[in-house]
């Protein structure tokens, strides 16, 4: 019994030696380089990645060990390594240094882009025009390219050959994830297209299980909510909408979506009044019309992760119509006649914003 109490002993020293030495080590290794010396610049090239800078990092005395740089990185792993010159120093302890290099790129082709939801392909290629290299033609040249577009099938889940339907005008309409970016003005339409797929995947994981428990595939549900997207009078009506929306498409209702009719005519204004002859005009895109029931062929804006989220996960209601006001309230019912009621009391209010 000594004997193991002697054992058990030694086995704590041990182990409070091994720890006093593994923090001395650890307080060695990342302490500064150098403390005495002053900023240098250190450019991250394209394709470069924490673990590919090591032996620069090292040459330019910027780190003691390139081994403990690398169980560093394994350790903390910090996010994404962006293009551009920092300005760092050998006076910088490492983990200083991995903030730097993690947040203070200095590159000026770097710039931020916003991606609005709910904004469709004319306008995202407007914005890559407006802000970068490239030209609104580059953009629709690259949606073009069916090489291209057969390599996004192959390298994306989410995306299949639904998006080659002929019908449909664009082939990434609802696949690019709304967001700001950072991006380097001077890269191709590519390597935007990369950045927003990229996120979509991102987002779209979150909701495989549910997506795959749907009974819809990954186009049909960025159709809805591309459409919920625009129709939905506020953020919390979007599963209620979604769940309207389902029943008319259970039933072999038409959608009745104007924001459809828009699209289908490719017309970015939504205050721009509608004709009859418009509405009816047959499209497969629009809803309106008697041409076909149930969604339209591809989505019509990129939506919002709050309206996929909503045609994946609906609200179950019994209703067929909904109507909003001007306030963005949206009013659910069963019938039509319960619908214009509606509708007749938000003009006698002055309330109803078509």
């Amino acid at each position: 019994m000594k004997n193991y109490v002697i054992m058990a002993k030694m086995l704590i020293i041990f182990i409070a030696i091994l720890i006093i030495v593994l923090c001395s080590f650890y307080r060695y290794e990342i302490r500064p380089v150098n403390k005495d010396i002053g900023n240098i610049t250190f450019q991250v090239n394209e394709g470069d990645t924490w673990y590919s800078i090591a032996d620069r990092l090292y040459e330019a005395n910027l780190i003691h060990s390139v081994k403990f740089y690398k169980l560093y990185i394994k350790l903390f792993t910090p996010s994404n390594l962006e293009i551009g010159v920092y300005n760092v120093s050998p006076s910088m302890d490492l983990p200083k240094l991995m903030d730097v290099l993690e947040h203070e790129a200095t590159n000026p082709n770097i710039i931020s882009i916003t991606f609005k939801e709910g904004i469709n392909m004319r306008t995202v290629a407007n914005l890559i025009a407006d802000n970068t290299v490239n030209t609104y033609d580059d953009v629709m040249n690259t949606l073009s390219d069916t090489e291209y577009i057969d390599s996004l099938i192959k390298d994306y889940w989410f995306i299949t050959d639904d998006i080659k339907n002929a019908n449909i005008y664009y082939p990434l309409e609802g696949y690019l994830f709304p967001s700001t970016y950072k991006i380097d003005s001077t890269k191709d339409v590519k390597t935007i297209f990369k950045s927003m797929l990229d996120q979509m995947d991102i987002e779209l994981s979150k909701y495989k299980l549910n997506i795959e428990a749907s009974g819809y595939t990954v186009h049909q549900l960025l159709t809805l909510a591309s459409i919920v997207e625009l129709e939905a009078g506020n953020a919390t009506d979007r599963a209620s909408v979604a769940g309207v929306f389902y029943n008319r498409i259970k039933n072999k209702w038409q959608l009745g979506s104007d924001v459809t009719t828009y699209y289908a005519l490719k017309i970015d204004d939504f205050k721009t009044s509608l004709t009859k002859k418009q509405l009816a005009t047959c499209n497969k895109y629009n809803t309106r019309a008697t041409c076909f029931t149930g969604l339209p062929v591809g989505p019509i804006a990129n939506p919002s992760i709050e309206s996929i989220a909503a045609a994946i996960i609906p609200t179950e209601t019994n209703m067929y119509y909904f109507v909003a006001d001007c306030s963005g309230k949206t009013y659910l019912t069963k019938t039509l006649a319960e619908h214009n009621k509606i509708i007749a009391q938000l003009e006698k209010e002055n309330n109803w914003c078509q």
